[in-house]
């Protein structure tokens, strides 16, 4: 038996996929695709400049009113009369938005700016203000006190990392990935250098949505090359490296963020570079199962060939050729036509439920993981360094999830990292004041932990659904998680004006009920991955021996 289903008469019986060719022919993971995986590496970590820069260069300014009798031409933050016009306890603690209204006192008295001058009994709102530096928009737009309008652009933004699913997943099925991949980066790097000059928030926040609307799909892309071309056995491992590099990007933007302070010179040093990655085009090879899909077997082959060639090992022509056979069959077997998709998943009680809790896991991991990294700069400390930390904590906890996914199984790593997540939540929000060293500490597991289950959420999810609608059925959980960025930047505005621990709660609430919702879904470790949606609804069911 095990020699006839290699024969050539009956090869198509026993489909011999790209999988099979990797693990006996090519290898699954050598040093074609560790070449592969570094050239990727760069495009990733330009993502994460591009997906953080915003947190610096719209980063909140200290602020005051201005004292239109006391403040010159060249105004001083905080001078030693700010307490006689502005409500205060010093010199480094007073109100931002308001100060007293002038009194009837006449301007005869004698001293600098006397508290004679103002009625300390009543308020009123700014008409114009004083910063205490000019390094963000925040100076730049006037944004001192809109705090809905600051922390509108990072929403707005994330906005555009919806709409850029769709749009670069067209770009990626219908002229490969990439050219998904060259066309984002360089999209990301000229619209990134023109916003670095304009001088109005309406142009500013313009320029956002459209950068990631058109530029925010790099990162996907590379995830996708990078998956299609390792084997089964190294894929959470190949994984979990993307993730690590954008890990990476991100600690070095809080380094080049606290090197190179104003806005407009942050913007071009991390922008600049990203129009280089136009060279890939010609550089890194197209993806193999891309170009099957579509019936270009020459150059797959071809590719196969100096991948082979590059990890020494020997591909056969009769493996081609089965490969070849193979992709024939699932290419006529797509030909016909079956349900709407939505209408399968409703007969599917079980892959329905799936598609109703899992995108609330996709939300948790978004509003927590993002809100996170945007509430460090608000730590107490250097806010460079806390970004920093909160960042490369992220790298451990993606390869604990490496380490534990196949050992304890998914379900456990997902429920712990969501609770433990979620009790850091709770102790941080209510942690007494002056414990800095352990609010500290608490944030990184906290942060380690989301880390921990954003990796795990994405082998979790695709091994619910079956093959044949696995990616559609995960970009819905995860256009859906959107979500939970766009809701992230929002959480520093209300701090400001709900509660200062409200962003905490908030984070903690959501991973608290993502852990309980984990119990409605089946364990996938051990199981064969569903290739039809009666297999997919049998997982976790014992089979009688």
């Amino acid at each position: 038996m095990g020699s006839t289903e290699k024969s050539d008469s009956d090869g198509v019986d026993k489909k011999v996929d790209l999988d099979t060719i990797l693990i006996q022919d090519v290898g699954q993971f050598g040093r074609y695709q560790f070449i592969t995986l570094m050239l990727a590496a760069l495009p990733v970590i330009f993502s994460a400049f591009a997906s953080g820069e915003y947190i610096f260069t719209v980063g909140r300014i200290p602020s005051r009113c201005r004292i239109p009798q006391c403040d010159g031409s060249n105004p001083e933050y905080a001078p030693p009369w700010i307490l006689n016009a502005i409500p205060g306890t010093s010199l480094t603690s007073f109100e931002q938005c308001e100060r007293f209204s002038n009194s009837s006192q006449g301007s005869d008295v004698t001293g600098v700016c006397p508290a004679a001058w103002f009625d300390s009994s009543r308020t009123e709102p700014c008409d114009s203000y004083v910063y205490q530096h000019s390094l963000t928009v925040v100076y730049d737009f006037d944004l001192a006190c809109d705090e809905w309008r600051r922390s509108l652009i990072g929403s707005i933004r994330t906005i555009g990392t919806l709409l850029v699913l769709p749009i670069t997943g067209f770009i990626s099925d219908r002229w490969g990935r990439r050219v998904a991949l060259t066309l984002n980066a360089f999209n990301t790097g000229w619209i990134g250098l023109v916003r670095s000059f304009v001088n109005s928030y309406e142009w500013f926040l313009t320029l956002e949505v459209l950068e990631s609307s058109v530029g925010a799909g790099a990162f996907s892309s590379c995830y996708i090359l990078v998956m299609e071309l390792v084997g089964p056995k190294y894929r959470v491992a190949a994984g979990a490296t993307i993730s690590t590099m954008f890990a990476v990007g991100q600690v070095l933007l809080g380094f080049i963020a606290w090197g190179v302070q104003p806005w407009r010179s942050l913007t071009q040093v991390l922008y600049a570079p990203q129009l280089l990655v136009v060279s890939y085009f010609w550089i890194l090879s197209e993806s193999v199962r891309w170009l099957m899909s579509k019936g270009r077997y020459e150059e797959s082959e071809e590719i196969l060939k100096r991948a082979a060639k590059r990890n020494k090992k020997e591909l056969s022509e009769k493996s081609l050729q089965a490969l070849r056979a193979t992709a024939e069959a699932e290419k006529y077997k797509e030909k016909i036509k079956e349900p709407w998709l939505p209408i399968l998943v409703i007969r599917s009680k079980m892959v329905l439920l799936r598609c109703m809790v899992s995108p609330i896991w996709w939300i948790t991991n978004t509003l927590v993981y993002y809100g996170m990294n945007i509430n460090a700069v608000n730590l107490s400390g250097n806010q460079y360094l806390n970004y920093v930390a909160v960042a490369a904590v992220e790298i451990p906890g993606f390869w604990t999830a490496v380490l534990l996914l196949d050992r304890i199984g998914r379900k456990p790593v997902l429920i712990g990292g969501y609770w433990i997540c979620a009790a850091c939540q709770f102790t941080f929000a209510f942690l007494p004041e002056g414990n800095d060293g352990a609010a500290l500490a608490v944030y990184l597991v906290g942060k380690f932990c989301i880390a921990m289950v954003m990796t795990s959420i994405y082998v979790y999810t695709a091994e619910l659904y079956p093959t044949k609608y696995r990616h559609n059925l995960l970009a819905f959980s995860s256009m859906i998680g959107r979500l939970g960025s766009i809701t992230a930047p929002l959480t520093p505005a209300l701090a400001l004006m709900v509660w200062e621990s409200f962003p905490s709660v908030l984070f903690g609430s959501f991973a608290l009920l993502s852990g309980v919702l984990i119990f409605l879904t089946p364990e996938t470790l051990g199981q064969k991955l569903p290739d039809t949606m009666e297999e997919a609804q049998q997982l976790g069911k014992k089979t009688p021996a």
